[in-house]
């Protein structure tokens, strides 16, 4: 896609104005938005691991948030003016059926957070059950996503809080 690939991982961001720049992730029950304004043409991407905090699962938003405004600043920093702002987001899969919510819970947040900043989103892939691998281009904003799917244990297997011990792979 580009001349130089920047590949983030959980809880990391990043941002750019270089037209040969592409920013790639991997996600799971994982977020990632996707921003770009396209008058400055610059652009980032975030992967957001979990939107709450574990001490305070119900009511404490502050790990999305802060991965949210962090990208946001990002882009401003190179740029981009806020109200100009355009969203892409994916990810949010239950990976293990049966077992938690957390990549629909991400969702929620994600999509919640963007539209209260009134940030329009123009395009998603949330939800499902397969890995996303995704590509951004951060000067104009195409976003190209690659599902993987992967061999899921029966749900009968699984109990709540028991792992899989390395049944799953993703890569």
């Amino acid at each position: 896609m580009k001349n130089r690939l920047i590949q983030i991982t959980q809880g990391e961001q990043a941002a750019s104005k270089d037209p040969e720049v592409a920013i790639s992730t991997l996600l799971g029950s994982c977020v990632a938005v996707c921003l770009w304004e396209p008058m400055a043409k610059v652009g980032g991407m975030n992967h957001i691991l979990l939107t709450r905090h574990r001490a305070m699962p119900d009511q404490n938003d502050q790990a999305g948030i802060h991965a949210m405004e962090t990208l946001i600043n990002a882009v401003m920093k190179l740029g981009g003016k806020r109200t100009r702002l355009l969203a892409k987001v994916f990810g949010g899969a239950q990976m293990v059926p049966g077992l938690s919510v957390i990549g629909t819970t991400n969702a929620q947040f994600t999509i919640n957070y963007l539209r209260c900043e009134r940030i329009l989103v123009v395009g998603q892939s949330l939800g499902g059950r397969d890995a996303r691998q995704v590509m951004f281009s951060p000067t104009t904003g195409a976003a190209r996503v690659r599902t993987l799917a992967i061999q899921h244990a029966p749900e009968t297997n699984l109990k709540k809080g028991q792992g899989l011990g390395g049944a799953v792979e993703l890569f």
